[in-house]
């Protein structure tokens, strides 16, 4: 699924909202995310999951092409943990 079939689905099940209100709905949910995770911050959805950051540290790669040394600086990469009902559901 992609942002605009969850536009489109929000659509269809609330017939009162216009495209442009769903479309503005998805988007403050999604910016709502983004903002909390680049700052820092920790999101869970009961029933769907969770959303958190992993540290990878700094380490030492290798270009495929050339094999040269690559230094790979030590970042922050979001992580979504599934809930307990979610992996039942999709289990099924």
């Amino acid at each position: 699924m992609i942002r605009s079939d969850l536009i489109a689905r929000l659509a269809e099940l609330h017939p009162q909202l216009l495209a442009n209100d769903a479309e503005s709905a998805v988007k403050v949910i999604l910016d709502a995310l983004s903002n909390t995770l680049s700052k820092g911050g920790r999101i869970e959805i009961r029933g769907f999951g969770s959303f958190g950051l992993n540290y990878r540290p700094a380490h030492q790669a290798r270009n495929p092409r050339n094999g040269d040394p690559v230094k790979v600086p030590a970042k922050y990469v979001p992580h979504f943990r599934s809930g307990k009902e979610l992996r039942e559901r999709v289990d099924k």
